[in-house]
């Protein structure tokens, strides 16, 4: 008979944890500084920063004129054109004159009331672009008469001045006034800014009015044309009468050549400030986000295209304009917007 070997009774066994290590506590680490070897780039040099408001947009200048081989090249094939022009004349009058002595005779004099017209449109051409010069002669004097403190050179501007505008009845009272204080004054600055304020205030207000009418003409139109093609031509149309009238409001008066002069600095301008740049960073930028939101897809560029014809009608008051922006504050696109669109910038602004 074999022995049983009785079962084992479990038992429990205490096993004694690893003994963890004791770390100090690390010392607070002190704050580092970097004064030395970084420097910041102001805000405003930011090449990634927020863009230009319009606000902000510099004045525009008219372009400088340089003697070009394009300019040079045009003028010898004008001339060449010219000559052989004169030739195809003498030879065709020639010709009648075998024909029978009056068809010779009648082409003599068509040819003369030719020439005397075609030098009177090159004389009115020429007397329109000496007009922009001298506008152009006057700001100069007149911001080199106002950088110092000599009463003569501003006496002799103010002059000058007065004869430009002396054919606008919206600057009569204020030549009254600048006749009446012209002996009271003797600092050349005061002066400036006194003829300033009484011969281009009454013509900026009517400057401003010629814009904002112009802007809201190209806002409502391109707001309701079917054609994106419509729109840039009736914009193209309303800029050019628009700075033609301001070229005229302020003395310029400018021909055909000089008007295409004027509206080359304008794009020009335009171009190089970005401010005729579409899509709708440019309205978010003026209107606001919430703001451009509200507004509907055509009513947006509508209002979009009725503030780039303000930018333009701006620039062309910045190059036909006979004195600098001195005592009176240069007109911006805010002057504008509450004009354009009332109602939605007052939603805004209650927002």
């Amino acid at each position: 008979m074999t022995d049983t070997i009785p079962p084992r009774r479990p038992a429990a066994f205490a096993i004694d944890p690893d003994p963890v290590p004791e770390v100090p506590p690390a010392a607070p680490r002190r704050p580092a500084h970097f004064d030395e070897g970084i420097v910041m780039t102001p805000e405003t040099e930011d090449p990634f920063g927020d863009p230009v408001s319009p606000e902000t947009i510099a004045e525009a200048l008219p372009r400088r004129r340089r003697l070009s081989l394009g300019a040079i090249a045009a003028a010898a094939f004008g001339v060449l054109v010219s000559l052989a022009v004169g030739v195809w004349v003498d030879a065709f009058i020639r010709d009648l004159f075998t024909r029978a002595d009056w068809l010779g005779y009648t082409a003599i004099g068509v040819t003369a009331v030719l020439v005397l017209s075609l030098v009177a449109l090159i004389g009115r051409e020429a007397l329109g672009i000496m007009r922009l010069g001298a506008v152009q002669a006057l700001k100069r004097d007149v911001a080199e008469a106002a950088a110092g403190s000599a009463a003569a050179p501003a006496r002799a501007v103010t002059r000058r001045l007065l004869e430009l505008v002396s054919a606008r009845p919206q600057t009569a009272r204020g030549r009254e006034r600048l006749k009446e204080s012209d002996d009271d004054i003797i600092d050349g600055p005061q002066l400036i800014d006194l003829a300033e304020r009484e011969l281009m205030a009454p013509l900026d207000r009517d400057a401003r009015a010629l814009v904002l009418s112009a802007a809201r003409r190209v806002s409502i139109v391109t707001a309701v044309s079917p054609r994106a093609l419509v729109d840039l031509g009736y914009v193209l149309y309303e800029s050019t009468r628009l700075i033609r009238a301001v070229a005229d409001l302020y003395g310029g008066r400018p021909g055909t050549l000089g008007m295409i002069r004027l509206v080359r600095d304008v794009v020009a301008h335009l171009a190089v400030t970005g401010s005729i740049a579409v899509g709708d960073s440019l309205i978010q930028q003026v209107l606001g986000h919430g703001l451009a939101s509200r507004l509907s897809a055509r009513l947006g560029e509508g209002v979009l295209n009725g503030l780039m014809t303000a930018r333009i009608g701006i620039a062309a008051i910045d190059l036909c304009r006979p004195m600098p922006f001195r005592a009176i504050r240069r007109p911006g696109i805010g002057d504008f917007l509450s004009d354009l669109a009332p109602s939605a910038r007052s939603g805004d602004s209650a927002t």
